[in-house]
């Protein structure tokens, strides 16, 4: 049998949103950056909160904007995005962006979303031009940063079994769907199954070392583990008014999985 060829060093963008650098979540990012330079990546980190990130969008984000008009943030950021005014901040986030093979969220699971800094950095980052809109390629296929991979990190205070199909809290699938297909497959990154720890509130070491091992192996499938296979938008499963076609799921299915691929 022939070895498995070693993987060529890939960059790696880790985007940690905690407040406290002694969490459960600045550990694991951590972990994370270790793991991935000792396997001989490239790895930037942009620590949300010690960046003092500022979640909000609002005109400062925007250069060219005049002050006594109505602000329309999807052509302001788009024309800013596309003449390279932006306000710096949010530019340096898209050049790490756009320099990354893959995107590593990673941040505790808060009333049911991510942490509003995280979402601001979503919200900021993601510009029209950048990562979606009419200049770049559409959504849902090969669009605006196809050729990436991204993995979300997240903790939860629940059990495990409280976030599954039958689980009072809906599916950590349907959950983190907004992210999964709505910011990563939207903007065309290919996203990986989440990685979970859950009842992180209190980890005794010895699920910690579980939660690291098992970590690891999802750190050593980054660019190898097969992503969620989301239905591409441009493949023949949608009508022009972007509605799935009758008849291309299998039987029973509903919901987010609508827009999964059949497996096997």
């Amino acid at each position: 049998m022939n070895e498995a060829l070693p993987q060529r060093p890939k960059k790696i963008l880790v985007v940690s949103a905690h407040p406290e650098p002694r969490s459960l979540n600045a550990s694991l990012a951590a972990f994370a950056v270790e793991e991935l330079r000792a396997a001989g990546h490239e790895v930037q980190v942009s620590d949300l909160y010690a960046m003092k990130w500022k979640a909000a969008v609002d005109a400062d984000d925007f250069t060219d904007h005049v002050a006594d008009r109505r602000l329309h943030v999807m052509s302001a950021s788009e024309r800013d995005t596309l003449t390279g005014r932006l306000s710096p901040d949010i530019a340096a986030e898209q050049e790490k962006v756009r320099w990354a093979d893959a995107v590593i969220l990673q941040f505790p699971l808060w009333w049911f979303s991510p942490p509003a800094i995280l979402k601001g950095w979503i919200d900021r980052v993601f510009t029209a031009g950048f990562g979606y809109g009419p200049a770049v390629p559409p959504p849902y296929s090969e669009g605006a940063l196809a050729g990436r991979r991204a993995l979300v990190s997240v903790t939860a205070g629940a059990r495990e079994s409280s976030l599954s199909d039958r689980g009072i809290h809906g599916r950590l699938a349907d959950v983190l769907y907004p992210l999964q297909h709505g910011l990563f497959w939207f903007t065309g990154m290919a996203p990986l199954e989440p990685f979970a720890v859950y009842e992180s509130n209190e980890l005794p070491q010895d699920r910690f070392a579980a939660a690291r091992r098992a970590y690891r192996t999802r750190l050593e499938g980054l660019f190898t583990d097969e992503p969620v296979p989301f239905r591409s938008l441009v493949g023949g499963d949608y009508d022009h008014d972007m509605r799935l076609l009758p008849g291309v799921e299998a039987p029973g299915t509903s919901g987010p999985d609508l827009h999964i691929r059949p497996r096997g």
